[in-house]
């Protein structure tokens, strides 16, 4: 892999790290708080989902031209998230707890899930094109 495009790819990573952090600690701040962060969710929600698709499409691109071979499943972020969805779900429907998750949040779920898909469709695309 060029130089240039393994450092590109590196920061992207890097940034998708600190998005991700940024965003579950303002998920749990929303949810300790009762939902006081739901303005600002969304607004993060639309960065992260933007540096994700930035990160994972270069990463795909660089796939398809033979210049990506790292490791860096995708299926661990969609672990995380699916126990955190699931976890908030739980919790919002107990009657006592005044909480109700944020379409920000749920609709970045989505948003994940929906890059997994496509990445792991091009990657399985990929291999068998390089098989032939």
């Amino acid at each position: 892999m060029e130089t240039a495009s393994k450092n590109s790819l590196k920061t992207w990573r890097i940034l998708i790290n600190i998005w991700s952090i940024v965003f579950f600690v303002a998920i749990i701040i929303d949810f300790l708080g009762g939902n006081s962060l739901d303005g600002l969710l969304n607004l993060i929600s639309g960065l992260y989902i933007g540096v994700l698709a930035i990160y994972v499409s270069n990463k795909e691109f660089e796939r398809w031209y033979d210049r990506h071979q790292g490791k860096h499943p995708g299926e661990k972020l969609v672990f995380v998230w699916t126990a955190l969805m699931v976890i908030l779900i739980v919790f919002n429907l107990i009657p006592s707890v005044h909480y109700k998750v944020p379409s920000a949040v749920s609709s970045a779920y989505i948003a994940v899930l929906t890059i997994l898909v496509i990445t792991t469709k091009s990657k399985t695309m990929y291999q068998s094109k390089r098989e032939k």
